[in-house]
């Protein structure tokens, strides 16, 4: 690989065409990217929710949605808005594209379509020799040779050509605003700033991810009625009826969910002690400010645990471990079942107490 020209590369087109805690976990590989070349620009080629990741992340100048039709998602099986694609990254004269994907997906649709664009130097990881499709590459190595967080895969990619950084945390930048609307939604709900509290967020979106709602209740009952720490429920539009079901069981609770946008949420982590949750975006959110984690790890895969954040991460092992599936295929749900309501409250209380601790 020609470090050279890549260090002569100042506007980088960089590929992640999935969700919001996939983005995030690119974002120290975009900052290694800069650091080599600091006048150099990045923009994000990814998903509709992944665009508005990217505009909150201190590594991205621009941010295109892209609905690819080798990923996931409903779309029309009409080629009109790949060409159109194509021509729009042509217009826009990038030296370099870097795709970032998880070892189960090809790195070669995006490597045809940035070779379409006219971009000359084109970087991923790749299972079968590429040819003219890349012109470099790093051969794929998992998960036969080894398993890495997601985080460190990106930041190895990209070492590659010689980007390097010594900040790999996570980062999210919360607009003034966001944080003002969130101070006054905690002010309604009656969230006293400087005591004990937390977000709950009990939704993910594979099935196979989520924490029972009778468990996220009785988590949220004991924490409130035992030990007087106020819970905070979030979640998106989709996700009310999940949270007045936890609030329902639990019979207390403060729900934001439906009423806070990408930058909201950022802001309402920002400001909490604590956040509980499944394998989700929030985790990975939460991470990018700064804010505790207990995560009750569904053991679909190991790559997404929360990174470099004080985190409890709670699971029974099972046989079936690192399924990768979006639905269990036992249908026993072991890993997450295996969790006690207490397991998770115990070690809310461990992490409150550790920022406490470490906050003087």
């Amino acid at each position: 690989m020609s470090n050279s020209l890549w260090s002569a590369a100042r506007n980088v087109l960089c590929v992640r065409l999935d969700t919001i805690g996939d983005v995030l976990m690119t974002g120290p590989a975009l900052r290694a990217l800069r650091a080599v070349v600091p006048d150099r620009r990045i923009t994000l080629l990814t998903s509709r929710s992944g665009a508005r990741t990217g505009r909150l992340m201190p590594e991205v100048d621009d941010a295109i949605a892209y609905q690819a039709p080798w990923m996931k998602g409903e779309r029309e099986p009409d080629p009109e808005p790949d060409r159109d694609m194509a021509g729009l990254l042509r217009t826009r004269s990038f030296d370099a594209a870097v795709i970032f994907t998880v070892y189960s997906q090809s790195p070669l649709p995006a490597a045809l379509l940035c070779h379409l664009a006219g971009i000359p130097l084109r970087l991923a990881h790749s299972r079968e020799n590429p040819y003219l499709l890349l012109s470099d590459w790093v051969r794929e190595s998992e998960p036969d040779q080894e398993v890495r967080h997601e985080v460190r895969r990106q930041l190895d990619l990209v070492a590659a050509v010689g980007a390097v950084t010594p900040d790999e945390r996570l980062a999210l930048e919360v607009p003034a605003d966001a944080r003002r609307r969130v101070a006054r939604l905690l002010s309604e709900a009656g969230v006293d700033a400087g005591a004990d509290w937390a977000v709950l967020h009990p939704g993910a979106t594979a099935p196979s991810r989520r924490y029972p709602a009778e468990r996220w209740a009785e988590v949220c009952a004991v924490l409130t009625r035992d030990h007087g720490v106020r819970v905070v429920l979030s979640g998106g539009a989709d996700e009310i009826e999940l949270v007045e079901a936890v609030r329902r069981r639990a019979g207390t609770g403060a729900s934001v969910a439906g009423r806070l946008d990408l930058a909201g949420l950022a802001a309402l982590l920002e400001a909490a002690p604590l956040l509980l949750a499944g394998n989700s975006g929030p985790v990975h959110a939460a991470a990018a400010v700064g804010t505790p984690v207990v995560d009750v790890y569904a053991l679909t895969n190991p790559q997404h645990t929360p990174w470099a954040v004080p985190s409890r991460v709670l699971f029974e092992d099972v046989p079936c471990r690192w399924c990768y599936r979006s639905v269990c295929p036992e249908g026993h749900h072991r890993c997450l079942l295996g969790v006690p309501a207490a397991d998770v409250v115990d070690a809310a209380l461990a992490l409150l107490r550790f920022r406490r601790l470490s906050h003087g």
